[in-house]
């Protein structure tokens, strides 16, 4: 047991504390994001391990356009802040960050110190909604919720993802609206039916089959009951350049280019509704070409359902070596 918590804690600095990385190439930016008239104040969210992170945090934020999300092997909303946040400015103040990161909320190694601690952070979320930080609670309330940890999962261990149910309990989301699904002996990946790696393995691409449809639950939790996928997808896989949604930003941590997949009808007709998918740390394009697009199996349900599936894309920093979305502050003070 030393030994397996010796070499998950290892693989969990490595992937947020690196201060040297080796330089990596960009993909070459694309054309512009086309305009598709969709539905935006219907739109979705899920994400992987740091994506997961980074899908609360969306939620949060616009939480009058997101009626749903997916948290998949990640853990409440605002768990890696420092209590002591702002009064070690720059790399301080990272630093602080990432060892409660890695040791309270994904480990789960500051348990004994009440850390995740979800009633508090429900506090602190209400307390950005009273000063406009994130939209009003009561936009959130209302959203359906779906969480997921494997058993074999040693990177997010499963009691940080019941903290996440806890957190949004305290919210105020209904008991009802949340799932909680925690018996597959999955690794860290995102699950599917029949594509990736076996059930149990933690490593790229991070998709692993399961004989669970992970995309299809998720969506049909959130949104209802939904067509049957396609059998094939008929749509097209696209990638964009970012750039344009960057500008004005400082340190931003996003590729220059993303990835969107795009149905028939929703090139022919406006009205579609979006989901974001928010890949995980070293689970970018640059890192695993296009798998976690193809493989996870929301293409499928998008087709049969005016579904636009947005995948944006983050690079590798040098305070960012496994290209993670930010959830400690990498980016700065008001990465929530």
């Amino acid at each position: 047991m030393t030994v397996l918590m010796s070499q998950a804690r290892r693989r969990a600095v490595i992937a947020l504390a690196a201060l040297a990385v080796t330089g990596c190439t960009e993909p070459e930016t694309e054309g512009p994001l086309p305009p598709l008239g969709a539905v935006i104040n219907e739109t979705s969210v899920s994400g992987i391990s740091s994506g997961a992170y980074m899908a609360g945090q969306f939620q949060l934020a616009h939480a009058d356009r997101v009626v749903g999300a997916a948290i998949i092997a990640g853990g409440p909303w605002g768990c890696a802040e420092s209590s002591f946040a702002g009064m070690f400015p720059g790399l301080g103040n990272d630093l602080l960050n990432v060892n409660k990161a890695v040791n309270g909320c994904m480990l789960n190694m500051m348990a004994a110190f009440g850390v995740p601690d979800s009633a508090m952070l429900a506090d602190k979320a209400r307390a950005a909604a009273r000063s406009g930080k994130i939209d009003p609670i009561e936009a959130v309330t209302p959203d359906k919720i779906y969480l997921f940890t494997g058993t074999e999962d040693r990177t997010v261990k499963p009691p940080i993802v019941e903290s996440a149910k806890t957190f949004y309990e305290n919210l105020g989301v209904p008991s009802s609206n949340i799932v909680l699904e925690k018996k597959l002996p999955a690794g860290h990946a995102f699950i599917t039916d029949n594509e990736g790696s076996a059930c149990g393995v933690t490593g790229e691409p991070y998709v692993n089959d399961c004989d669970y449809d992970q995309a299809g639950a998720l969506l049909k939790h959130i949104y209802g009951p939904l067509q049957p996928r396609a059998e094939k997808t008929n749509g097209d896989l696209i990638a964009f350049d970012q750039r344009p949604y960057t500008e004005g930003l400082g340190s931003h941590g996003l590729s220059g280019t993303g990835l969107v997949y795009i149905p028939k009808a929703c090139k022919a007709s406006k009205g579609c509704r979006v989901h974001i998918a928010f890949h995980g740390c070293a689970q970018n394009r640059a890192a695993v070409g296009d798998a976690f697009a193809a493989e996870s199996g929301f293409a499928r349900w998008a087709d049969t359902n005016n579904l636009i599936v947005l995948y944006p894309q983050t690079a590798k920093l040098l305070q960012n070596p496994q290209a993670c979305w930010d959830w400690w502050g990498y980016t700065g003070d008001n990465f929530l």
